[in-house]
């Protein structure tokens, strides 16, 4: 077998594979023995049919058979005899058949893994977000917690801020009504941002039983394409105005929040535990975040675009998973790849990194960490049991905790190898930051 190999453009390689003629006539031959002693053939008795009978009657169907199953073999022993690291299937060229003659020939174009020989950490400056729960934060979760236990009381005065209003409404464009412009019994909590602010802003003084007709623009980017960009003019109607009633904060309403004594002490000790907790866990994220960020910025990788085609399909099915549909349900091929393109091909280029940076730091999972890990996960569910039992028993789901706690580590691990710089800010600012 000869075997040289060219490379292309980026991480493209072409393999050229010659297999001699004896290689493919000897594995016809042992088909054809095979095949010989199972055929059944008019005028031969069961394993009795000559081999030559069976090479004119099969003879072209097995040397295509064998054909295949040469350059499959062939292929990996040219692979492994190249050192090279395949990054997706290859796509097989032609093949040159000269019978029995010179044997075949055929190329296989693919793509490989970047060689990766080094990873830069030590020029990797990380700002680290900190923060504590101020008396102020708690106080702001406490007045939240209690608006989301407000009761709406009807009143007999026009619409103001923050009031919440029942109306019809009807909307037309150029004097033609579109689909989803008309609607019935609609409750609209006015500054909530459920409608558009246009919309919102035409019930501010409206009172019941009050009729109007206000315009209302429609954002270029607006998601349904018949009326983005337009104006339209909607007649209302309020039928029903009321304002939100937030309850006192008393040992009842303490009660309601699961505070089995009732003592506005323990309530805000528990708020005060639980925002430690979410506070903890978004800086843990964020953190994540900026430290692959770094160690992306510092160490430009290729991704191989056969990969980037494939996470480019995952965020597609996450996407409709998002949307509460499952990827069989919807077609995600109607998703345009290049929303997802620079989200896949930097998910492939941290993965190379953090897989190699593993292998180079020989990184190695640690079971005391991925015990503790666990415990916590399981302390958060009302049956901690059952997900021990769960993470124990599914191979799976024990497989990617694994690999999330490995992935801390190598977080942990740039953070030791980095130069690191507290930032500090606040609850608010850090839960609220999206962006992060």
């Amino acid at each position: 077998m000869q075997v040289s190999i060219e490379s292309l453009e980026g991480l493209q390689r072409k393999l050229t594979v010659q297999v001699p003629s004896d290689k493919i006539a000897i594995a016809i031959d042992q088909k054809l023995k095979k095949l010989s002693k199972t055929v059944k053939m008019d005028g031969f008795r069961p394993g009795k049919v000559p081999v030559s009978v069976v090479k004119q009657a099969y003879g072209a169907q097995i040397r295509q058979e064998v054909i295949g199953d040469v350059i499959e073999s062939t292929y990996h022993e040219a692979v492994v005899q190249e050192n090279l690291r395949p990054a997706g299937m290859p796509e097989i060229q032609p093949v040159s058949d000269d019978n029995d003659k010179d044997g075949i020939t055929y190329s296989a174009t693919f793509e490989v893994y970047p060689e990766i020989t080094s990873i830069e950490l030590d020029s990797i400056e990380i700002e680290r977000p900190v923060a504590e729960i101020s008396d102020d934060d708690l106080d702001s979760m406490i007045k939240k917690l209690t608006e989301q236990r407000k009761e709406w009381k009807e009143i007999d005065r026009a619409a103001a801020e923050a009031d919440q209003v029942v109306c019809d409404f009807e909307g037309s464009i150029d004097g033609e009504t579109f689909s989803g412009g008309t609607g019935k019994d609609m409750t609209v909590e006015i500054g909530s941002g459920q409608m558009l602010k246009e919309f919102e802003g035409g019930l501010l003084g409206m009172s019941k039983d009050e009729e109007k007709t206000i315009d209302v623009h429609f954002p270029e980017d607006y998601h349904g394409k018949e009326v983005a960009g337009k104006t339209a003019q909607f007649k209302l109607n309020v039928t029903k105005v009321s304002e939100g009633v937030i309850p006192e904060l008393n040992e009842e309403l303490v009660k309601s929040f699961g505070v089995e004594d009732g003592s506005l002490d323990t309530f805000k000790q528990d708020i005060r535990q639980n925002m430690e907790k979410e506070l903890a866990q978004k800086i843990k994220v964020n953190l994540k975040n900026i430290v692959m960020a770094a160690l992306l910025e510092k160490n430009d990788v290729m991704a191989p675009k056969a990969m980037v085609s494939g996470e480019i399909q995952n965020l597609k099915k996450q996407m409709a998973q998002n949307m509460g549909q499952g990827a069989e349900k919807m077609d995600t091929s109607n998703f345009p790849d290049d929303l997802f393109e620079a989200e896949g091909k930097k998910r492939v280029q941290l993965g190379l990194l953090v897989g190699e940076l593993i292998r180079i730091e020989e990184i190695k999972l640690d079971p005391s960490r991925l015990d503790s890990t666990l415990q916590e996960m399981a302390a958060s569910y009302e049956h901690p049991q059952q997900v021990l039992d769960y993470y124990t028993k599914n191979k799976e789901a024990r497989s990617g905790l694994e690999a999330m706690v490995l992935e801390d580590q190598v977080v942990d691990h740039i953070l030791d190898k980095a130069t690191v710089s507290d930032k500090k800010t606040n609850f608010d600012e850090l839960m609220n930051n999206q962006s992060k």
